[in-house]
């Protein structure tokens, strides 16, 4: 019987993170140890191989996915410790995860089985404290705000046209909508705010899209927090709060080191989510990554339509990086969750693609068109769950390859690098035969509306795009604050194309509704909210954390 995740984590002996960095090529002394296997790195290592030329980019995305996940971070992990077993030189870059998701319905969030990060309940739960130190640094400016307010407001800030709210990395609904002001001690009128999730927060959001701490403090002074009363964005700046706040997160800048299973480096630093926010690793991490290794391997959040989208969109425009191969993960649950009605049992009809698989494929189907509409080809890798029906795998298989599309069924939960070999060899193969001629989806040239339309049409699958109350006139303020010039990044549901997460399959005749337009003016794009999508999510009927406990020996129990 194969052993729990939680079970193969406990039982794993990794090197000391020293040996780990001397392996990457990064020296003792830029180094800062949070115990025996776990480390900041310092921001010397990037300034120092600058000229260094920069590593090949391997991205991994999916399909849309299901709730429970299909396995990208298991896949990333397992492809980077099988380009280890073929002596490459390899880097991991992941996001750090958030506490929303663990205890409410994913669990861990350092992939599973012989395909996973240790120390995999430090990186679960508080990690280095850079998430907290960016909720906290967050939460600071909307104190700063409010007491300059009480102070008298010099600034002529309009309560009425405050957007900066507060952060927390729990999910708890109630406080997605709040009313502040209601002590008698204070200077200060009432008016509606709220929380979000520390994901969704433009100070992660500052944090991920630096390199360095010029840059991080040149885009922390450019937060816009609200409005005057003649119409002028109030900042950071404005409210000299940058130096505090770059103060709470000196640490939380420097890139977490950690290691594979099987002794590969790892980078795990910073945790945007890609439904709300932009949803990958820090650039300073991949930079410097991309400066150490020959392949750096790096996921986005949820599909090829987020996370993959605003890597390519916001994250390569922002730093100049290029891709060289996308891995697209595709599960045989995620397939048949798009199929409208699953075979009530087993027969000869059961493994007829079209009838099985049939939306699940013209789902990833639509992915990997849109992949290549970015100039750089895809790699398909079939994540095997245990026990999956080896006709099936088969039947999927055979699909791929005829779209034509290198694909492989990658093994890496049971069998760690070595189930990762196929894939690891057509990534190589791809890279070298098939070099990307990368390119953005869309000019910067174009206005706001002009990209969202071609976002919800040429990527999405929609026939146009709708504005509700109040997004027309967020529309018209991001005009006559002339910052058209912006990305766009489109919060929706990661469940379907649409912004409906019950449309499967490759939907087409809806329109995405677009709800209301943020400026994140220091992160430099603007959150596009559309349907139903919160910024801070609940918990489920039954979540996670009842399962999750720490037993009198001090092992941990429940967290995956």
């Amino acid at each position: 019987m194969v052993p729990s995740t939680l079970e193969i984590a406990t039982r794993a002996k990794p090197r000391q993170i020293f040996d780990i960095a001397t392996k990457a090529g990064i020296r003792l002394d830029e180094v800062e140890a949070y115990g025996n296997f776990k480390a900041k790195v310092s921001l010397r290592v990037l300034e120092r191989l600058s000229a260094r030329p920069n590593g090949k980019l391997i991205c991994v995305t999916g399909m849309t996915p299901t709730r429970e996940g299909d396995g990208k971070t298991c896949t990333s992990v397992g492809l980077t410790q099988a380009l280890g077993i073929l002596k490459k030189k390899v880097f991991l870059c992941l996001r750090e995860p958030s506490l929303a998701p663990i205890f409410g319905f994913k669990g861990g969030a350092t992939g599973g089985g012989y395909s996973q990060v240790v120390p995999m309940e430090d990186i679960n739960l508080h990690f280095t404290g850079d998430i907290h130190a960016i909720e906290i640094a967050h939460n600071l400016l909307a104190a700063v705000l409010e007491n300059h307010i009480h102070h008298g407001n010099h600034l002529k800030i309009n309560k009425d046209h405050i957007f900066w709210r507060r952060t927390l990395d729990i999910s708890d609904r109630q406080l997605r909508e709040i009313v502040v002001g209601l002590s008698k001690a204070t200077h200060f009128p009432k008016y509606r705010t709220g929380f979000d999730i520390t994901a969704a927060s433009e100070v992660m959001a500052v944090l991920s899209l630096s390199n360095s701490i010029h840059s991080f403090k040149n885009k922390l002074s450019k937060i816009s927090v609200a409005l005057s009363d003649e119409g002028r964005l109030i900042t950071a700046k404005d409210l000299k709060s940058v130096g505090a706040m770059a103060l709470l997160m000196k640490d939380a800048l420097k890139p977490n080191l950690v290691q594979t299973l099987e002794g590969q480096p790892v980078f795990i630093h910073t945790g945007p989510f890609a439904n709300v926010s932009h949803g990958n690793s820090s650039l300073l991490a991949t930079q410097t990554a991309l400066k150490l290794a020959n392949y750096v391997v790096t996921e986005s959040g949820f599909a090829a339509d987020l996370g993959l989208e605003k890597l390519f969109d916001i994250v390569c425009r922002e730093s100049g990086i290029k891709p060289s191969v996308v891995v697209i993960v595709i599960s045989l649950k995620a397939l048949k969750s798009h199929a409208p009605k699953m075979p009530a049992r087993r027969g000869p009809d059961m493994f007829k693609a079209w009838e099985v698989f049939k939306e699940g494929f013209a789902n990833a189907r639509r992915h990997i068109d849109n992949i290549r509409k970015f100039g750089v080809e895809p790699v398909v890798a079939i994540n095997r769950f245990p026990d999956e029906d080896e006709e099936e795998l088969r039947v999927v298989k055979d699909y791929f390859q005829s779209i034509p599309v290198e694909c492989a069924v990658s093994d890496v939960v049971k069998s760690g690098g070595k189930g990762g070999i196929e894939l690891a060899e057509k990534v190589l193969k791809v890279i070298t035969e098939k070099p990307a001629s990368f390119r953005h989806f869309y000019e910067l040239s174009l206005s706001a509306e002009e990209k969202i339309e071609k976002l919800a049409k040429d990527l999405y699958g929609a026939s146009g795009v709708t504005y509700l109350e109040g997004a027309r006139e967020d529309l018209e303020r991001v005009h006559r604050l002339k910052l058209d010039h912006l990305p766009v990044n489109i919060a929706k549901t990661p469940y379907s194309f649409s912004d409906n997460a019950e449309l499967k399959g490759a939907p087409s005749g809806w329109k995405l509704a677009v709800r209301a337009i943020r400026p994140y003016t220091g992160a430099g794009f603007l959150v596009v909210l559309s349907g139903k999508m919160m910024l801070m999510p609940g918990l489920p009927s039954k979540p996670m954390l009842e399962e999750m406990d720490l037993l009198d020996d001090g092992r941990v129990k429940g967290l995956f």
